[in-house]
């Protein structure tokens, strides 16, 4: 493994995609074990205790839960935006993953210029699109 200028990959920038990957698989496998469906294993959403309304998040361990059985079509039914940033997540770190050990990536993944530039205003955005339609009669099909 080299760098751009030839010489050896850095430790670090391999280190820092496997710590990640290791904690994420942690989590997952966590889901795995209990299971959120079971009503109060994981405490419930504030926001929809105050509100009556879901957040954007819930539903989202039982889609990753529900995941780690290959339910897809349950885990999409928990939370769809859940299972879409999870598929994105994951493309992202084998991208980085595979760029580190090629020894090109230092900090950041490595993803498409526009990518990393558009994440910020394009995920935010999704994210409240996606809490509307839920509480909407037409998007009535997205609620957990």
């Amino acid at each position: 493994m080299t760098d751009p200028e030839g010489g050896r990959a850095d430790a670090l920038s391999v280190s820092t995609p496997v710590v990640l990957g290791i904690g994420a698989l942690g989590a997952v496998t966590l889901l795995r074990l209990r299971d959120p469906h079971v009503s109060g294993s994981y405490g419930g959403c504030p926001f929809l205790a105050l509100t009556g309304q879901p957040c954007p998040g819930c539903g989202g361990l039982r889609a990753i839960n529900d995941l780690t059985h290959l339910d897809v079509v349950g885990a999409a039914s928990s939370n769809l935006l859940a299972v879409v940033l999870a598929l994105a997540l994951g493309l992202a770190w084998c991208a980085w993953m595979f760029s580190a050990l090629a020894g090109r990536a230092r900090i950041a993944p490595a993803l498409p210029r526009a990518v990393v530039a558009w994440a910020p205003v394009v995920v935010p955005l999704a994210v409240v699109v996606f809490w509307i339609a839920r509480v909407t009669p037409t998007g009535a099909w997205l609620a957990p």
